[in-house]
């Protein structure tokens, strides 16, 4: 039986005219897509063996470009040793990497395939969400993110790795894991990108209440602010909170790239700790980047470097805490007390709106119109509770249990079913604690 396929098909009836003169041997190749010489070597062959000529002297015989049998197996080998739980690009990637063996990823993929090292996935299913088109320029939009993973496996315990990624290009452009997220551990991040690279026109975040102030059923919002906004405010960063996880898909998509290949280079790497996968991430980035990135459509870059001091920039990203001077120009704040050094506008500053910025890696400052106060910074001192004699103390309870004593005898018709005057019980159940608590100071 003659396996034929559509082309073998189609060439056998343009031979059969050919033959049978219906058709010239120039309008037959342009037919077929080849040359006059082939059309005539067809010719022969379908006259010498039939319709069986007609097929290709290839068929059944192993290609002369296939990959080599022993090293497609020492790649299998490796790939079940090393990188077992690997995708085939990833472990593509590696063998050539570091093992020097240099295949097609589809190649790899038939080959763990056959291993069991690796199932066909099923295709996508159809697009819910209209494709955003990207930024024109670098440093246009970064989007935002925190992942909870167990990015270690295991070996140190689960954390949140913080992205920032770029719209156009789809570069990472800072990474670093923390406990959790927080709006403090935004602020370094975003810190060290605009000390790298600048300020970016926009932040896309989600609807995180590190972002925005989340009040349930309120609805008139507009007033508040979270430090985080209030940060992007004062840098001239425009802050976009997107309405589902699709919208900012850019850095969703990441997540789930790096939560396969930052976890397996890690692994490979050896690190098992939040401190060295810190240190170590600049490097992971740039390799990210060589291979991922993609030309942005305008090469100007949007980012604006940022005209203070690093230390006007910690300042901004802190958490500023409104209070308000007394008269003694003194403000409160988790149980210390602050105190203006008194100047020539100390008169101006009794009644004053001030910030309190706090950071955990600097000492905290006391703002007012954007200049620095000189203050003093002691422990709020607690108020001595008051000596309390025990015999003033029997005095006060009997003369209150005198006061509850009801006006009509124990026998009257009200009171039939009271053995005791109301409240005696319980008040001296209460003397009887304080009693036992307090004590003369």
């Amino acid at each position: 039986m003659i396996v034929m396929t559509a082309k073998d098909v189609l060439r056998s009836q343009v031979m059969a005219q050919v033959l049978e003169g219906k058709l010239d041997q120039a309008s037959a190749a342009g037919r077929l897509g080849i040359s006059v010489r082939q059309v005539k070597r067809l010719k022969r062959r379908m006259l010498d063996e039939g319709t069986e000529g007609l097929l290709s002297r290839k068929r059944g015989k192993p290609s002369n470009r296939r990959t080599p049998t022993d090293v497609l197996e020492k790649a299998v080998t490796l790939i079940g040793a090393h990188y077992a739980d690997f995708g085939p690009t990833l472990a593509c990637e590696k063998l050539e990497e570091v093992h020097e063996i240099k295949l097609s990823v589809e190649t790899v993929r038939q080959a763990m395939l056959r291993a069991g090292l690796w199932k066909a996935r099923r295709g996508a299913g159809a697009r819910t969400h209209a494709m955003r088109e990207r930024r024109a320029r670098r440093g246009e939009l970064i989007q935002i993110d925190g992942s909870p993973h167990d990015w270690f496996e295991g070996r140190a315990p689960r954390c949140c790795l913080l992205v920032f990624i770029d719209d156009a290009t789809g570069e990472l452009m800072a990474l670093r894991f923390v406990d959790a997220e927080t709006t403090l551990g935004y602020m370094a991040l975003l810190e060290e990108h605009v000390l790298a690279h600048g300020l970016p026109a926009a932040i896309y975040s989600d609807r995180h209440s590190i972002f925005q102030v989340n009040r349930g059923d309120y609805k008139d919002v507009s007033h508040a602010q979270t430090q985080f906004a209030r940060a992007l405010e004062q840098l001239g960063i425009e802050g976009i909170q997107a309405n589902s996880p699709q919208a900012k898909g850019r850095v969703e998509r990441a997540n789930q790239t790096l939560q396969d290949r930052l976890v397996k280079e890690m692994r490979l790497q050896g690190i098992s700790s939040q401190e060295a996968a810190n240190t170590w991430l600049p490097q992971f980035i740039r390799a990210f980047n060589s291979r991922f990135a993609v030309v942005p459509a305008t090469q100007d870059d949007a980012h604006i470097p940022f005209a203070g001091t690093q230390a006007a920039l910690r300042r901004i990203l802190s958490v500023h805490t409104r209070r308000r001077l007394s008269g003694n120009l003194s403000c409160q704040l988790d149980g210390m007390l602050y105190q203006v050094q008194a100047t020539g506008q100390g008169l101006a500053l009794r009644g004053a709106d001030v910030d309190i910025v706090t950071h955990p890696c600097s000492a905290t400052e006391l703002l007012w119109q954007g200049r620095v106060l000189p203050h003093t910074c002691n422990s709020k001192p607690i108020k001595q509770r008051e000596a309390v004699d025990a015999k003033d103390v029997n005095t006060k309870v009997e003369q209150a249990l005198t006061r509850r004593t009801p006006p009509q005898p124990i026998g009257h018709p009200w009171k039939k079913r009271m053995a005791t005057p109301p409240g005696t019980a319980q008040v001296r159940a209460e003397f009887a604690h304080s009693k036992a608590h307090l004590a003369p100071v």
